[in-house]
């Protein structure tokens, strides 16, 4: 996908504070802690097509509005991933700003997740 230079300017400010996770990270925090979260941000459509196995869905048009009744706990760890980590770094920004202070962000994400033969749900 090609992304406008606004929109990129944006995400790459918001990675100078975000920090980012391999997707070989995020399974080794994932198997580490089993109360961490794999939150996939994409959207509705996109969720429905295939996501990572034990992801929840947290959508980035509404995951700002419904983090904290989901996860109320700021210092639960949250792995945010979107198409390709553009949109998860954003999030995750946001939810920082929040007050949540144990969330990343997974680089590449589902394209990285899916290139990696980690376990999927839902393709089909």
């Amino acid at each position: 996908m090609q992304h406008s230079e606004g929109f990129l300017k944006l995400v790459d400010d918001a990675k100078t504070r975000v920090r980012e996770l391999s997707v070989e990270e995020t399974r080794e925090r994932l198997q580490a802690n089993p109360d961490a979260k794999l939150i996939d941000v994409r959207e509705d459509n996109e969720w429905s097509k295939g996501r990572a196995a034990g992801a929840e869905h947290l959508g980035r048009g509404v995951i700002e509005r419904d983090i904290e009744q989901a996860h109320p706990d700021k210092d639960g760890e949250l792995i945010l991933y979107c198409g390709g980590g553009y949109r998860s770094a954003l999030a995750a920004d946001n939810l920082q700003r929040m007050g949540y202070r144990n969330v990343f962000s997974m680089a590449g994400g589902w394209k990285a997740w899916k290139d990696s033969s980690a376990p999927v749900e839902g393709e089909g």
